[in-house]
């Protein structure tokens, strides 16, 4: 297994004043004229302070997960929902041709999350919002299905695949089987220290993964990301968010 680790995120914003979030493009560590890696368009690690409203903005050909690990924010959005998002029950946005949302932090302590921008298959989709209670916050020492094109709780509608697993300090987790065969893979290191590869991987850390096989061995307590996505798969890179911004 090839193991690549790409490099930290732009950060923007100011912890100060209750939003900071590190943008992390894969495909500017890659190369190849494009900022994001089939379709996954880019992923943002948030911190929002308690009581922050992320005020009424629009979306357009965006696979948006949102993946909650701490805190809980009340989710309000243009097609009529209004739901509470927590570390157990996540979101997935489909913007598609026409969509805003709103995002208000609900906990006294901070919301810590990512962002994840998928890349839908094509353009001017009909907006549908989906949301899913998992029943505990990690899976340990198991990969847990978050969202996939089928087969999992959270559709999203391109090739791509979206897990996660806690590993104990001292374990190691075999990744799963490829989901496609020319899939590639990102993982990303929410919390702890791992090793992928002989490479060591530390909290906010994301590495690019070719080929099948390997594993993840935990230097200790760990929370694991874990993407993959079908280069060669029909794929829209015009979104608001999630698009290649190479080509703008």
């Amino acid at each position: 297994m090839d193991v690549t680790t790409l490099r930290r995120g732009d950060r923007m914003g100011d912890p100060a004043r209750g939003f900071a979030v590190e943008i992390i493009r894969p495909g500017l560590s890659l190369g190849g004229g494009d900022s994001g890696l089939g379709a996954i368009g880019r992923i943002d690690r948030a911190t929002v302070a308690p009581g922050h409203v992320i005020g009424m903005h629009p979306h357009r050909d965006d696979e948006i997960l949102t993946y909650v690990r701490a805190g809980r924010m009340l989710h309000r959005d243009t097609v009529g929902n209004e739901e509470e998002i927590t570390a157990t029950r996540l979101m997935m946005m489909g913007a598609g041709h026409t969509f805003q949302h709103e995002e208000r932090m609900l906990d006294p302590d901070p919301v810590e999350a990512l962002q994840i921008f998928l890349r839908p298959r094509a353009a001017d989709l009909e907006p549908r919002v989906q949301f899913h209670e998992f029943g505990e916050a990690v899976s340990r020492g198991a990969w847990r299905l978050l969202a996939a094109p089928e087969g999992a709780p959270l559709e999203v509608r391109a090739q791509a695949w979206v897990a996660d697993a806690h590993v104990p300090a001292g374990a190691a987790l075999s990744l799963p089987p490829l989901p496609a065969t020319r899939a590639v893979r990102l993982l990303h290191v929410f919390s702890g220290e791992v090793a992928v590869g002989g490479l060591a991987l530390r909290a906010g850390e994301t590495a690019y993964l070719t080929e099948d096989g390997g594993s993840a061995e935990a230097r200790s307590d760990a929370d694991l990301v874990l993407f993959a996505t079908d280069p060669g798969a029909p794929v829209f890179r015009g979104g608001m968010f999630s698009g290649n911004v190479l080509a703008q």
